[in-house]
């Protein structure tokens, strides 16, 4: 299958504004970051604040401070996806470490194994080769399926399933360090003996991708230390309630908001046609909505899919010159989320 087809910006913007829109700033990516984390401290001491006031007033503030906490976790993810695209900074080195260290690594993802698997995802949008399409392929949908979904994402059945399987990988990676054992499946057999980790590890047969468990296996170390961390400054200055709500929000409402920016990007679009315009939906989200399923922007992802080269923050203003040039007919657009939700369960034709 042939890669999708890309729009041309000189033909849609003039040159201002697209050198506008394209300008990466040296401070907004890092404030953005800074913010994510201003809220989650908020949003989590505060919690610990209602909890040593009344178990009662903990119980009323929690889901409330849960929805917080996952909203800037997920923008933590999308902020990780500006990086990836080399977005957060105009230098190279920094981009790439906002987009590690204070922003992926909090939520377990790599930064690196991301970019390769993304831009294969823009590449081939909705075509077979393209990493992301089991995210859409199951809509149109059941309400009740739907539901169901959204069940096993806030009682932690997603978050574990798909730590388990993380973990797993990671320590395959980690024993084939220990033992020094290469992508191609040999092995330092001295150090392995040296170690007496050969017998144990359990890898005497070669592995495919070996280079990958190991990169799993580092992805996890930093989500590990950050969580580490996380702990340590929560049991500095107020207890481990804060952390166990950063935690908590992790294994539900991240969970479920990741879910529905997910299906909101592709699902049921008409997505493989020439026109690039159709590649993905925007969107138009409500402050609630911004606080949660669609942080820092990301609801605009038509405009991201045809410029990627866009900083989330000037997502908004391309919008708004595609609306002057009069392009928003030819774009898949809905009003809010629950749009979104109503249009990928529509009863399927028969």
């Amino acid at each position: 299958m042939s890669a999708v087809k890309a729009a041309n910006p000189r033909q849609i913007f003039g040159s201002d504004d697209w050198k506008s829109i394209t300008s990466v700033s040296k401070w907004r990516g890092t404030w953005l970051i800074a913010h994510a984390w201003l809220v989650v401290a908020l949003a989590a001491f505060g919690g610990a604040m209602a909890w040593d006031f009344h178990w009662f007033a903990g119980l009323l503030v929690t889901p409330f401070v849960l929805a917080i906490l996952g909203g800037r976790q997920l923008g933590l993810a999308i902020l990780m996806h500006d990086g990836a695209h080399g977005l957060l900074h105009p230098d190279r080195k920094l981009n790439n470490f906002l987009g590690q260290w204070p922003s992926g690594a909090a939520t377990g993802s790599d930064l690196h194994a991301y970019r390769a698997y993304h831009l294969t995802h823009h590449k081939f949008t909705q075509q077979p080769e393209d990493p992301d399409l089991s995210l859409s392929a199951p809509f149109p949908t059941s309400r009740d399926s739907l539901w169901r979904k959204a069940v096993r994402d806030l009682t932690g059945q997603t978050f574990f399933k798909q730590r388990k399987s993380q973990f797993a990988v990671a320590w395959r990676g980690v024993k084939a360090m220990l033992v020094k054992e290469s992508g191609d499946g040999t092995r330092d057999t001295s150090a392995g003996r040296a170690l007496n980790l050969q017998s144990r590890s359990g890898i005497d047969a070669p592995v495919a991708n070996v280079e990958g468990a190991k990169t799993t296996a580092r992805t996890v170390g930093r989500f590990l230390a950050v969580q580490l961390v996380l702990l340590a400054i929560s049991l500095a200055f107020w207890g481990v309630i804060p952390f166990l709500l950063w935690i908590v929000a992790l294994v539900t409402t991240f969970q479920l908001f990741l879910r529905v920016r997910n299906i909101a990007e592709h699902a049921c679009t008409s997505t493989g046609s020439d026109d690039p315009f159709t590649h993905a939906r925007t969107t138009y989200a409500n402050w609630l909505e911004r606080a949660t399923v669609a942080p820092y922007w990301v609801n605009f992802h038509s405009e991201h899919h045809l410029f990627m080269g866009v900083p989330c923050y000037n997502l908004p203003l391309a919008h708004a010159l595609l609306g002057k040039g009069n392009y928003h007919p030819r774009m898949t657009i809905e009003p809010n989320y629950l749009s979104v939700l109503q249009r990928v369960t529509a009863t399927q034709p028969a």
